[in-house]
């Protein structure tokens, strides 16, 4: 993953200087799927970790959909990206 397009390092989002970018997909809306949101944008409504890393594919920021859940740039509200209906609980 490189957030911030770097080919001399390896690149962790926020922590590696270059890329302050902040997403945060929140709690699962009522009528399913969760808002992402990129340095406070809206993103998308997503239904799984595969529509996380399209959205941030088209905002410009490559991951593999494997990373999406363990990364460390990603801030999971109220439940984690495993969940996303209404009904779901930790």
């Amino acid at each position: 993953m490189t957030p911030c397009g770097a080919e001399d390092h390896a690149c962790d989002g926020p922590r590696c200087g270059c890329a302050p970018v902040r997403v945060t997909v929140h709690p699962p809306s009522p009528a399913g799927g969760r808002r992402v949101h990129a340095d406070g944008e809206p993103l998308g409504l997503a239904h799984g970790v595969g529509d996380v890393a399209e959205f941030l594919r088209r905002a410009g920021l490559e991951i593999d959909p494997a990373e999406v859940a363990e990364s460390s740039w990603i801030d999971w509200r109220g439940v984690g990206p495993e969940h996303w209906r209404p009904d779901a609980t930790d």
